[in-house]
């Protein structure tokens, strides 16, 4: 990408707890990372060993076979042990914020019941999802209190959805058919007053078209963000940037979370338009990822991201703080007590408190 350093920079405190709450998906997408877990349906009777697929779903996790994941995910219900788990978290980690994950959240049947949960104590709610049943569930979700939902976008065509999956869900009448589920889902969202981004990861150059293509059809009605593909590293800048040049986009702002390794940059396109483009800083907690065999410029491809936390199968509430070192999962009762909870807490103000001393001693 260009020189972007002297944009102005806006540096947003980390406060967002992830939460998987279903690992079921009617997509396969080759790239996907299952928020590091196992797809739970491939890997029921596999209790020695899980694997990153695909397997009969078609579904695939591309770094379970070297995080060392070593429990199924299981859907989380709207009860009061999800309500005790999220206050155990606030009040161990200042949070704000808490974004529902999947598999694909629009498919549990309790969706505006996790979200009124949430709401009760107090946090703000978003979702990330490929809107296949957005449409039903959207109504009762935003008037349950949700924010946003993030949408995963990944053509405009059923040829350009069908490349990105695996041959078994590699059919064009099923790609069409989660084309008109997306668009109902666009449109249910913003009927119900939910804001709505879609999130597209670009490869390499030869996504730049398809890209272009869904900058064209959707950034009317809703902000676009192109994000970096973590398996494809420059090749997928490089393509970002690509894109960025061919519609003429001006770049604005830098928006930075502290305490995460998440930056993007926003951009003004000639009619006025908004673009975000999100890659990846090097960001290290200080203490954990000293010495991960991962950290070596080549392998961390996330870098910190942020607090995880999943449902094990038969098991407690589980919170990670990295995808692809699963192993560093524990379950929440040792997580909140821990000191691993305690740096991330001292890592994201102190992060904080640099970037924006940094942003205010620039001319």
């Amino acid at each position: 990408m260009h020189d972007l350093s002297h944009l102005p920079v806006e540096v947003r405190p980390d406060r967002t707890l992830r939460v998987k709450i279903i690992d079921a998906c009617g997509l396969a997408c080759s790239f996907c990372h299952n928020e590091g877990t196992p797809v739970a349906a491939d890997n029921a009777h596999r209790p020695d060993r899980f694997t990153g697929g695909p397997g009969r779903s078609g579904r695939v996790s591309i770094y379970l076979n070297t995080n060392g994941a070593d429990f199924l995910p299981t859907r989380i219900d709207a009860d009061a042990d999800f309500a005790l788990a999220l206050a155990a978290v606030r009040g161990a980690l200042p949070t704000s914020e808490v974004h529902f994950t999947g598999g694909e959240p629009t498919l549990h049947p309790d969706l505006p019941a996790l979200i009124a949960i949430a709401r009760r104590l107090g946090l703000t709610v978003g979702i990330t999802s490929n809107g296949e049943a957005g449409a039903s569930v959207l109504p009762a979700a935003a008037a349950a209190g949700l924010d946003r939902i993030n949408l995963s976008v990944f053509g405009t065509t059923p040829d350009e959805l069908a490349a990105v999956q695996g041959p078994r869900l590699a059919s064009l009448k099923l790609a069409e058919r989660k084309l008109a589920a997306l668009d109902a889902t666009i449109d249910a969202a913003i009927a119900h007053g939910v804001r709505v981004s879609a999130n597209i990861v670009v490869p390499g150059h030869d996504h730049v078209d398809r890209v272009l293509r869904i900058i064209e059809r959707h950034s009317r009605s809703l902000v676009v963000r192109m994000l970096v593909s973590l398996q494809d590293g420059s090749a997928s800048l490089a393509a970002m940037q690509a894109v960025v040049d061919h519609v003429g986009a001006v770049p604005i702002r830098r928006v930075v979370t502290a305490g995460t390794s998440d930056q993007r940059v926003r951009y003004r396109l000639p009619d006025g338009r908004t673009l975000y483009v999100k890659s990846i800083r090097p960001v290290r907690l200080p203490e954990t990822c000293t010495g991960c065999r991962f950290d070596n410029g080549r392998d961390c491809q996330e870098g910190y991201y942020g607090v995880r936390m999943y449902r094990a199968a038969g098991g407690p509430f589980m919170v990670g703080v990295c995808i692809q070192r699963m192993d560093l999962c524990m379950s929440l009762g040792e997580f909140v007590m821990s000191q691993r909870c305690r740096e991330v807490a001292v890592f994201r103000d102190d992060e904080a408190a640099r970037l924006t001393g940094m942003r205010a001693s620039m001319p």
